[in-house]
């Protein structure tokens, strides 16, 4: 039972305080965080440094670290989806699309981008086999190889793979080669050991589909 309720006043409610961040910014700055120091290494302090944000705003706005994690990993995929879409699925030759991207890999010069290796692929090997936390990297992954498989399948369509070739299976092998390439970039010094890595895998492609494109100098 109320036991004190305020007189009414003519004055109106105060209104809720606007939020004093700027919700795009949080979540860059959090997902190069995640990218760089893993989902478990990174602390609530480290969030608290690098998104200028008190606790409980962060909570208020977030929910939680996993939230925050997750919705950092939704940023990170929607992008690579959308660089893979215009590379491959908008390019009329598929096929070589992706034996340049390949190739593009090769490039070991620094970038605005905290790692080489792929944030998903990182996060992954950091998490124990079961989990949802998992199961919802895993469902990104799933996407990304479903993107390769339909460039794929448009690549036979324009008569670039022949018709034996199963576009599923070998866009398991080509996200492999991307992120395991990825992974070698991180730790290859050397950018002509790259390049002729790049290049190998590439031209391997190349063969499947009948044909080679020219390794980059």
């Amino acid at each position: 039972m109320t036991l004190f309720r305020p007189a009414a006043t003519g004055y109106p409610r105060p209104m809720a305080r606007a939020a004093t961040y700027d919700r795009n910014d949080a979540l860059d700055a959090a997902m190069r965080l995640f990218w760089t120091k893993g989902y478990h290494a990174t602390s609530m302090k480290d969030l608290e440094q690098t998104l200028s944000m008190r606790p409980g705003s962060i909570y208020a706005a977030f929910h939680s670290k996993e939230q925050l994690f997750r919705e950092t990993l939704d940023r990170y995929s929607a992008r690579m989806e959308a660089d893979l879409t215009r590379l491959v699925m908008q390019s009329p030759a598929p096929l070589k699309a992706l034996q340049s991207h390949l190739l593009s890999l090769a490039d070991l010069t620094p970038c605005d981008r905290p790692s080489t290796a792929c944030m998903l692929v990182k996060s992954l090997l950091e998490l124990p086999q079961d989990g949802e936390l998992r199961d919802f990297i895993t469902d990104h992954l799933d996407r990304v190889e479903a993107l390769i498989a339909a460039a794929l399948k448009r690549s036979a369509q324009l008569g670039e793979l022949p018709d034996s070739c199963d576009p599923d299976r070998l866009a398991r092998r080509i996200q492999t080669y991307i992120f395991g390439l990825k992974i070698q970039a991180q730790r290859q010094k050397d950018p002509q050991r790259m390049q002729e890595l790049c290049g190998d895998l590439a031209e391997e492609l190349g063969r499947i589909g009948g044909g080679a494109v020219a390794r980059t100098a």
